[in-house]
């Protein structure tokens, strides 16, 4: 399809599908495409929605595009699913249980294969984003893969993050551990109607208070049935708080200059990684230097600056590798 770009800013929901498997790929076509359409970008509200497999996040997803569409909201959902074994695609579990929109030309759902990328989204994510923001979409949805403790890219790459928790399933504990605290801008325990909903919602609340945040707002912990719609709408409620929050706090720019930065240190070490693994059986001095580690003749940070001599040409002898301070989680 040619004109992709052009096409897609004329409202054109073929072209927005060709232009999100266009980046979904990377390579030359998908740089020059978000070079294209990058000013059309930045406008939406981007809600992250994350958790362990099993909570009800689709559901509760579901639901909330009901609330945004109550208000007549243009709304785009990206389903992170997991990668197909076989093709490498999406294997579109997320997304057959959004069926009540599926015939609202204001609601785009998509699937992504997350790639085996590690922290429930896809490195194509950003520049998916950014396809629908030119399209016109006003909020933008990104569930991600069933996500564990270590895995919190989404909080770099959305506006609000919505943390679901289900009681019984011990996710209330896993959410007094750090990682997964630090990242939740509002808390949901979903399926409400299970046992021990209102005491999971207590105990993350009295850890919430105990916890130390980088600004003034506080987390609400909401307790809603994603099935019937129970307590959804406050959910909405919550987002569209927090939204005002940033924006009036200045936060919303000192959040997406964190989403660059992120974005861009994973594009350099991408093409970082790629030219060091093309470089491997082409160059000589970089052979050598793996046939003496292996050897032992030489140590592997010794090896390492002179592969980053090889590549760039900078002298780094006797720069080791600075690891940054890691917090103790407890169990």
């Amino acid at each position: 399809m040619k004109d992709v770009g052009k096409k897609l800013l004329e409202g054109d929901k073929r072209a927005l599908a060709r232009a999100i498997t266009i980046v979904e790929a990377g390579g030359q076509e998908a740089a020059s495409l978000v070079k294209e359409l990058y000013y059309h970008t930045g406008k939406a509200h981007i809600i992250g929605v994350t958790g362990s497999p099993g909570v009800g996040k689709s559901t509760l997803v579901d639901a909330l595009v009901t609330e945004m569409r109550k208000e007549g909201k243009r709304v785009a959902i990206l389903a992170i699913d997991p990668s197909s074994p076989f093709t490498g695609g999406a294997i579109l579990g997320d997304r057959i249980r959004m069926q009540d929109h599926t015939l609202d030309k204001d609601v785009y759902i998509r699937s992504m294969a997350n790639r085996g990328h590690a922290g429930g989204v896809s490195l194509g994510t950003y520049d998916a984003i950014r396809m629908l923001e030119a399209y016109g979409f006003e909020v933008i949805i990104i569930e991600t893969v069933g996500v564990g403790q270590s895995e919190l890219a989404i909080a770099q790459t959305a506006d609000t993050t919505i943390l679901v928790l289900m009681p019984g399933s011990g996710d209330d504990i896993q959410a007094i551990k750090s990682g997964i605290m630090e990242i939740g801008d509002i808390f949901v325990v979903n399926k409400g109607d299970l046992p021990g909903a209102n005491k999971s919602a207590t105990e993350i609340i009295a850890s919430l208070e105990l916890s130390h945040h980088p600004t003034s707002w506080c987390p609400p912990v909401l307790v809603a049935i994603s099935e019937t719609g129970e307590g959804v709408g406050k959910i909405w409620s919550s987002v569209k708080e927090h939204h005002e929050f940033l924006s009036d706090s200045d936060q919303l720019t000192e959040r997406r200059l964190g989403k660059v930065k992120a974005e861009l240190s994973e594009m350099v070490a991408e093409i970082a990684r790629t030219n060091l693994e093309n470089s491997l059986d082409k160059s000589n001095e970089i052979s050598n230097a793996l046939s003496d580690v292996v050897a032992r003749k030489m140590d592997p940070h010794t090896a390492a600056n002179a592969i980053i001599k090889a590549l760039f040409g900078e002298d780094r002898a006797g720069i080791g590798l600075e690891r940054k301070e890691t917090k103790p989680v407890t169990s």
